[in-house]
């Protein structure tokens, strides 16, 4: 099963399940081992996750994270978790304590429903106080759910992962930035975008009447590019409903034959028995054409004949399956083309050989 479908099973069993769950050992049971799970690893093998793990280098007696992941032998995530209740904090953490002490560069911060991920970015070996990856399980986008899948046991990489945590750190930070702007312009960015249109001195009081202007002016931006985002989306499923219409039509559009397209096939039949059984010429109809082919292949026309409209036709194929469309008079013309339809046949039957 795809990862993306696990998380949002698993998303779906928190909803349901969470105001049934009192404490912080029924949060680690019921959601974050499902989690490590979806991860690919065993929580029931003590090779792959350690519960209660304790690093024996002189930490205070009795203090543990609640998991630790292993890999080769070492331990390549740690896991501390709270009531998903609670309010993640990572000041006064076991992790801070366990990270440097092992050889893990990966901690997790989790009360099973927002999962914090830190490394050491800022000093190695040293866990940073900002996660790098934060994300709330019950509310995941498609690329948070692609970072997620790199700590997957198939996909895990320490170097690729730590060289993408610094850019998923400040992608975060500055999103946070963005966010505050929008909510409440600073003077700086305000008189940022007031210097390009006002041409007077940015005074003081110019400013404050400018954040109104550029807060109302992202707004509106934002929205017009949603709406547009929205317009193209629903012009592309107006026309793909359309497309599904007209070949539905289609479809239910029930083939005709006639009794002169029947004839049209008896006289190639004739000309093709002495080279062929007569059960290897088999004919098609369809709503543009009727076609004879050869062993019911549609890779293998022998002809096509045009009989339905103002103007009848037949299309005969040369050696690389060419059309040639040639007029008729009547399905009589058809014995003029004996030679090509013979030629026709002897192609496909070299090629067999």
């Amino acid at each position: 099963m795809e990862i993306n479908i696990q998380l949002k099973s698993l998303a779906d069993k928190i909803n349901q399940l969470k105001t049934k769950i009192e404490t912080e050992e029924s949060t680690k049971h019921a959601f974050v081992l499902p989690f490590i799970h979806i991860l690919g690893y065993d929580a029931f093998n003590p090779l792959e996750v350690v519960p209660e793990f304790t690093a024996d280098l002189g930490l205070k007696k009795g203090e543990k994270v609640d998991y630790a992941i292993f890999q080769n032998g070492e331990p390549i995530i740690i896991v501390e978790c709270k009531s998903w209740k609670e309010k993640l904090t990572v000041h006064n953490s076991q992790l801070f304590r366990y990270f440097h002490v092992t050889k893990t560069r990966f901690a997790l911060l989790t009360n099973g429903i927002t999962y914090q991920f830190f490394t050491d970015l800022d000093d190695q070996n040293k866990m940073d106080e900002k996660p790098f990856l934060e994300f709330d399980i019950t509310n995941l986008k498609e690329n948070t759910i692609n970072e997620i899948a790199k700590f997957h046991k198939a996909n895990f990489d320490v170097n690729n992962i730590v060289s993408n945590a610094s850019s998923l750190k400040y992608i975060k930070e500055i999103k946070k930035q963005i966010n505050a702007e929008l909510e409440s312009p600073s003077n700086e960015f305000t008189r940022h975008f007031a210097g390009k249109v006002y041409t007077g001195r940015l005074t003081e009081k110019v400013v404050d009447e400018f954040k109104d202007l550029v807060q109302k002016s992202v707004s509106q931006y934002i929205n017009d590019k949603i709406n547009d985002r929205l317009n193209a989306a629903l012009t592309k499923e107006t026309i793909k409903q359309q497309d599904e219409e007209i070949v539905i039509v289609e479809d239910d559009t029930k083939t005709i034959t006639t009794e002169e397209e029947l004839d049209a096939y008896r006289i190639v039949v004739a000309i093709l028995r002495r080279k062929l059984p007569t059960n290897r010429i088999v004919h098609r109809d369809t709503q543009s054409y009727f076609g004879i082919l050869l062993d019911d292949n549609n890779r293998k026309p022998l002809c096509r004949l045009h009989l339905n409209g103002g103007k009848k036709y037949i299309s005969l194929f040369n050696e690389n399956k060419s059309e040639t469309k040639l007029p008729i008079s009547s399905i009589d013309d058809v014995y003029q083309y004996e030679k090509e339809l013979l030629e026709t046949v002897a192609l496909y039957e070299t090629d067999k050989a």
